[in-house]
């Protein structure tokens, strides 16, 4: 994988939630260093990590934090185990097509009601009492949720379980949704959602941003209504300490004015790499996102790791390192 003349081919697969984001970082960075060429596959966290864990992928990506079911998988070849370095937070969104309707307000037990079943039309009374100057018709409620093993439906799951009394689904990377129609990836659910009027589901909030589709104010822990927007989900994270793994966990945020659906995302790295040369690229490509990489996470509409989780990032990079022959 590595060529001729310097050149160096780095490979990974998982998150789609993060992927614009990587998409631009990537392409940014071999600007900088035009011997770098990395290459990442939008597969779902799922995917991502059973390809880490197999190593046929130079890094995954997962918005879902390795499970210890997981870590001892990691291959003893590569070291005691895996380095995984939150790269930037992500907030679930619904979003939503119906016509007229330009600002749709959900309620905890509205939202919990739609994800649930329970809540079948749009113009049920909680609905329409929560939207008095919207036109909800009465027509069927079609929930879009995500086929594959997702990060970003870990994500979601674990607000429902914390957020929804009669929610019984539980949460991971797959569950067993009561109703709605599945598709593969942030990018399937946000094109099911474009296609269909009458359709909500849940996405990242930059596929939501990148394709102008409309998403709802949410009711968070505190009562208030929250509009989706980076700053109101950076405010998720204000104070949080992460673990020992850089893990972040917000699954029902308590401040006033934050937005509930938010968490990071990971990169996965292999402590020891067989080639020195992708090591330091992959070592100096993260460092680079984390300082130079901040326009393009406020441009498509992520949130910035706090500074404090940045600098132990950083830390966790060192201990990388390549693997004696």
């Amino acid at each position: 994988m590595t060529g001729g003349g310097g050149a160096i081919t780095l490979n990974g697969a998982g998150a789609s939630a993060p992927n614009p984001l990587y998409q631009r970082w990537f392409a940014d960075y071999n600007k900088v260093d035009p011997n770098v060429q990395i290459s990442y596959q939008s597969v779902g966290s799922g995917a991502g990590v059973k390809q880490f864990i197999e190593q046929t992928v130079d890094f995954g990506a997962s918005d879902d934090p390795l499970k210890d079911a997981d870590r001892g998988k990691y291959p003893s070849a590569r070291g005691a185990g895996p380095v995984q370095i939150p790269t930037t937070g992500i907030f679930v969104v619904f979003a939503y097509n119906l016509d007229g309707v330009e600002n749709l307000k959900l309620s905890r037990e509205s939202y919990c009601g739609i994800v649930d079943g329970s809540i079948k039309t749009w113009n049920d009374p909680k609905l329409t009492k929560e939207n008095p100057d919207a036109k909800l018709p009465d027509t069927p409620i079609t929930f879009a949720y995500r086929s594959d093993g997702s990060g970003t439906t870990a994500v979601f799951t674990k607000h429902l379980v914390k957020s929804c009394p009669n929610w019984k689904g539980g949460s991971g990377k797959s569950v067993e949704w009561p109703t709605g129609t599945g598709a593969k990836g942030n990018e399937g659910v946000t094109a099911q959602i474009q296609q269909a009027s009458g359709t909500i589901g849940y996405t990242e909030f930059s596929y939501a941003k990148e394709n102008a589709l409309k998403v709802a104010t949410l009711q968070n822990k505190a009562g208030e209504f929250i509009t989706p927007s980076p700053e109101a989900a950076e405010k998720a994270l204000v104070g949080v300490e992460p673990d020992k793994n850089l893990v972040v966990s917000v699954p029902d945020p308590e401040q006033k004015d934050a937005y509930p659906i938010v968490s990071l995302t990971y990169l996965l790295l292999y402590e020891q790499y067989p080639d020195s040369a992708k090591a330091d690229a992959l070592k100096k490509m993260v460092n680079w996102a984390l300082k130079d990489g901040k326009a393009a996470v406020a441009e498509l509409g992520y949130i910035p790791l706090p500074d404090e989780i940045a600098t132990k990032v950083v830390t966790q990079l060192d201990t990388i390192k390549v693997a004696s022959k």
